[in-house]
C-alpha cells in the first residue's frame, strides 16, 4: 500500500481577478522548478483541501491548486443567498484556468481531476491541448444526460433505495433536478439549507463501496453541502453548457497527450461505462478498472493507483 506524500504548506497563494466580479483563490507548493500540475476539484462546488497537495511528489512537481468560482475561498461565495451564478459556467472556468496558467508563467501543465474535475479537465484539454503535458483522471463524469439520469432520476436509487427515498421525498411530484434547483434557490434560508443537505447526503450515501461514516459526515456538513448543491444544480440543469456527449465525441483532440484513467469497477455515482467510452476515443489513454472500489478516493486501491500515475509522469 502506498502512502500520500507528507503534508506541506503553500509557498505562494493569492486571489486572481478573473472578471465578472469573481476572484479565484490559488496556491502553489512543491518545487518551484518542478513539473507544473494543476489539481481540479470535484463537485462542482466542493473546493480544494490540503490533502490534494499530497497526491504529488513535492520534490518533482510544482503543485497548483485553485478553488473554482463561487466555492472554497474564491469570492463571491455561493453561500450568500443572493449570489449571482450567471457568470459561473464550464467555459468561464476553462478561461479562468488559462488566466491562472498565464499569470503563473506556466507553458504546459499536467491536469489531475476526479468526478466533476474530470469534466473540467476534458473541457480544458480539448480546448487547449497545446497547454497540456499529461492528464490523470479518477471516477470519470462527463455530464451527459444518461449520467444525470442514473444518479438523479432513479437509476442509482435501485442500489440505495432507503437513501433514494429520503432524497426523493423533498420533491415527490417534480423532476428531481428541477425540484432541487428550485429548493436550493428558495427565499427561505431553512428551505435552502434543508435541500442542500439532502442533495449532498444522497451523494454521500452512494460515494463509497463500503459504508464510510467519516466521509458521509463530510457530505452532511452544511458548510460543504450548500456550495456543493447550489453550484452542482446550476451546472446540471444547464447541461454544463456542453453539447450532449461532446467530451467523448471530441476525445480525439487529446491525441498525443498521455492519459491515465483510474476508475472503480463499482462506482455507483459515475458508472465505469463513461470512463470506458472516453478511453476508447482517446488513443493515448490507459484505463485501470479497480475491482474493489467505488467512487470515493479513499476506496481500496484508488490512492495507490493515482500516486503511481503521478510518479510515472514525475520528471
Amino acid at each position: 500500500m502506498r502512502f500520500l506524500y507528507p503534508h506541506l504548506e503553500p509557498d505562494e497563494h493569492g486571489m486572481l481577478d478573473v472578471g465578472d466580479g469573481h476572484e479565484i483563490y490559488w496556491e502553489v507548493s512543491g518545487n518551484p522548478a518542478g513539473k507544473p500540475v494543476v489539481f481540479l476539484h470535484g463537485g462542482p462546488g466542493s473546493g480544494t483541501m490540503p490533502l490534494h497537495r499530497r497526491m504529488f511528489d513535492p520534490a518533482g512537481y510544482r503543485i497548483v491548486l485553485f478553488d473554482q468560482r463561487g466555492c472554497g475561498r474564491s469570492t463571491p461565495s455561493v453561500r450568500a443567498p443572493d449570489a449571482d451564478l450567471s457568470a459561473n459556467t464550464t467555459w468561464r472556468l476553462v478561461a479562468d484556468m488559462e488566466a491562472l496558467r498565464s499569470s503563473l508563467g506556466i507553458d504546459r501543465w499536467q491536469l489531475f481531476g476526479g468526478s466533476w474535475g474530470a469534466t473540467l479537465a476534458m473541457a480544458y484539454g480539448q480546448t487547449h491541448p497545446d497547454r497540456v503535458s499529461e492528464i490523470i483522471l479518477r471516477g470519470v463524469f462527463l455530464l451527459r444526460q444518461r449520467e444525470l439520469d442514473w444518479m438523479y432520476r432513479g437509476g442509482a436509487g435501485s442500489l440505495f433505495p432507503e437513501a433514494w427515498a429520503a432524497f426523493a421525498s423533498l420533491v415527490p411530484d417534480e423532476d428531481p433536478l428541477a425540484g432541487y434547483h428550485r429548493l436550493v434557490n428558495d427565499a427561505d434560508p431553512e428551505v435552502r439549507a434543508r435541500a442542500a443537505e439532502a442533495w449532498s447526503n444522497w451523494e454521500g450515501a452512494a460515494v463509497s463501496l463500503l459504508p464510510n461514516p467519516a466521509l458521509t459526515a463530510t457530505y452532511a456538513d452544511p458548510a460543504f453541502a450548500v456550495p456543493f448543491a447550489r453550484i452542482a444544480l446550476h451546472y446540471f440543469v444547464h447541461g454544463g453548457w456542453l453539447e450532449e456527449n461532446q467530451l467523448v465525441r471530441d476525445a480525439g483532440k487529446l491525441a498525443g497527450i498521455p492519459g491515465r484513467i483510474v476508475q472503480g469497477r463499482y462506482d455507483a455515482v459515475c458508472p465505469p461505462v463513461t470512463a470506458w467510452e472516453l478511453h476508447r476515443g482517446w488513443p493515448d489513454s490507459r484505463l485501470l478498472l479497480l475491482p474493489q472500489a467505488g467512487h470515493a478516493v479513499t476506496d481500496r486501491g484508488v490512492l495507490d493507483a493515482l500516486l503511481e500515475a503521478t510518479d510515472e509522469f514525475r520528471p
